[in-house]
């Protein structure tokens, strides 16, 4: 089930693309969280999704927010893909236990293993304020982010 607005989000302890461990209750002690779900690194429409983002870094990390990317995929591949696009906000590896967070969120493709494109932001109480939900191959509309975000 995915998680709803209104829903406690739960706390998710995850390492970056530098092997640095993140949790949610850590990041939300300051700001909101947008969590940003993702297939896959290297796929097209992941790529295009997270550089929309890093373009207008701004919005979306400052002192209100906090975007954070989480995927199943190993480390390796997400520092490979964090130095290749020049991400500069944690992608956050959900490989291991496998897709345990994504589960969590509601926004894991069992058949696949691979979480699906959700999106949630998360306030400072872990209380989700907002979320977008799209399955395999439909591309998230970033516009409802960057109103997601400007409406804090």
């Amino acid at each position: 089930m995915i998680l709803g607005v209104g829903s406690r989000a739960p706390d998710l302890t995850l390492p970056d693309q530098h092997h640095d461990r993140v949790s949610l209750s850590g990041l939300v002690a300051d700001r909101h969280v947008l969590l940003v779900f993702f297939p896959a690194a290297f796929s097209s429409i992941c790529t295009g999704e997270l550089l929309e983002i890093q373009l207008n870094i701004d919005e979306f990390v400052n002192d209100k927010v906090q975007v954070v990317g989480v995927s199943c995929d190993p480390l390796d591949a997400l520092r490979a893909w964090a130095a290749l696009e020049g991400y500069r906000f944690p992608l956050l590896s959900d490989f291991w236990p496998h897709g345990e967070v994504s589960r969590a969120y509601g926004v894991l493709n069992e058949s696949t293993g691979a979480a699906t494109r959700g999106t949630f932001l998360v306030d400072p109480t872990m209380t989700v304020t907002w979320s977008l939900v799209h399955g395999p191959g439909e591309e998230r509309p970033i516009g409802l982010l960057h109103e997601a975000v400007r409406d804090l």
